[in-house]
């Protein structure tokens, strides 16, 4: 009995570890967009938003819209929901792609990919995340916007922001790696304790056991004597 509960109580902290583990790869990080293409090109337009509470189940749909440079308003050029994707403005037609979050309602990553890049496309690009969280009693929605501010240039050259965002991005993937190295170790070291805890149970178990059947033979002895 007592090794079976032992064995219990290692299963249900190994399926705990297996559990975390595999949240840890579900991890979101907010790496901001480059900002510089380079005309005839394609190019990716970044756009995340991470939930601050992965474990609530959500919904979102997406909108882009564009403000070319020199100009005061935005224009409504792409939308991505439950049905689709549709692109809304003529300028873009057939030109843009989606390259955000798959097989998922639950959008994190609103990326689109620009093909053909021309220089009427410089100017700045913000995406709406409008987003719905459900709890157990009630719904929450909220509305999340994120900028990009395009250059279109005829040759490529590296920026800054580009090192920068790219150096964060490794840096991110190296922390989230090393917090999962370090949370596996524990989950080991808890389940190698509790291997060893049950193996001292049922030492415990058996010798008492074999105490009390030896206790047992010594009392028939002496009867039959």
């Amino acid at each position: 009995m007592f090794t079976d509960m032992a064995a219990f109580h290692l299963l249900v902290l190994t399926l705990l570890c297996t559990l975390f583990v595999y949240r840890c790869h579900g991890a979101c990080a907010e790496v901001a967009s480059d900002t510089e293409a380079v005309a005839g090109q394609g190019f990716k337009l970044g756009c995340i938003s991470c939930k601050r509470r992965s474990e609530v189940d959500g919904s979102a749909y997406v909108e882009w819209y564009f403000k070319p440079k020199g100009e005061s308003g935005f224009v409504h050029i792409y939308t991505y929901n439950e049905d689709g994707a549709t692109i809304e403005h003529d300028q873009f037609a057939d030109r843009l792609d989606w390259n955000g979050s798959k097989r998922s309602h639950d959008i994190q990553d609103a990326s689109i990919y620009l093909f053909n890049v021309t220089f009427n496309d410089t100017g700045t690009y913000r995406c709406y995340f409008y987003r719905t969280l459900f709890y157990e009693n009630y719904e929450y929605s909220t509305t999340v916007d994120k900028l990009v501010h395009l250059s279109v240039v005829a040759k490529a050259s590296r920026g800054t922001a580009s090192i920068v965002s790219e150096v964060m991005m490794y840096v991110s993937i190296i922390g989230l790696q090393v917090w999962l190295l370090i949370e596996m170790i524990y989950c080991y070291r808890k389940i190698a304790a509790a291997g060893e805890e049950a193996l001292r149970e049922a030492a415990n178990a058996e010798y008492l056991a074999i105490a009390s059947e030896s206790k047992d033979n010594c009392a028939g002895v002496q009867v039959g004597e």
